[in-house]
């Protein structure tokens, strides 16, 4: 009879513990981040859309994929995307510039028009929040492996997606996310 007392009260743990599991985390679109111009910008404004983060470096060899995030944004940020870009030096120091010299870099070469942010670690323990509740609720979990890895957060603030650098931003699948998340 004990033993049947104590499956019975671990099944109601186990239960309680998945049910915490499965509890909408909050957003990881809050407090306030100083864009590439200086100015803080509320990231609770993206509330709502159907938003693309992506830590982004000019002299990597994925740069080219700001393009693809530029033809993103002009493709669906009517219907709700924005795409929102955060400069690390964090691999290979392949962004070593200022904000001043990569806003000119990325208005110069790529044409960007996308929200971009000051330059930031995007891993260990000088990540922003906003990186520590991108790293934690995706899926998978965990740190970010270079640069151009992409989040996908819907309008209600979930992540639901995760896209590794060598996903370009054309690739279908990213597309097929971004599409299903708009239609929401």
């Amino acid at each position: 009879m004990m033993l049947i007392r104590s499956v019975v009260a671990l099944a109601f743990v186990m239960v309680g513990m998945m049910s915490l599991g499965n509890a909408r985390a909050a957003s990881p679109l809050a407090g306030e981040m100083p864009g590439l111009d200086g100015k803080p910008v509320d990231l609770s404004s993206y509330q709502g859309k159907v938003v693309l983060v992506v830590n982004v470096a000019s002299r990597c060899g994925a740069t080219p994929q700001y393009a693809g995030l530029q033809k993103l944004y002009d493709t669906y940020k009517d219907r709700g995307l924005v795409v929102i870009g955060f400069p690390a030096n964090d691999f290979g120091a392949q962004e070593p510039g200022t904000d001043a010299q990569i806003a000119d870099f990325c208005s110069s070469k790529y044409a960007v028009t996308f929200p971009m942010f000051s330059k930031i670690t995007v891993k260990g323990p000088d990540a922003p929040p906003l990186y520590k509740s991108l790293t934690q609720s995706a899926n998978p979990p965990g740190d970010i492996a270079w640069n151009f890895e992409k989040f996908l957060i819907g309008r209600d603030g979930a992540v639901i997606g995760r896209f590794k650098t060598r996903v370009s931003p054309d690739d279908p699948a990213v597309i097929a996310a971004i599409e299903a998340a708009l239609a929401k």
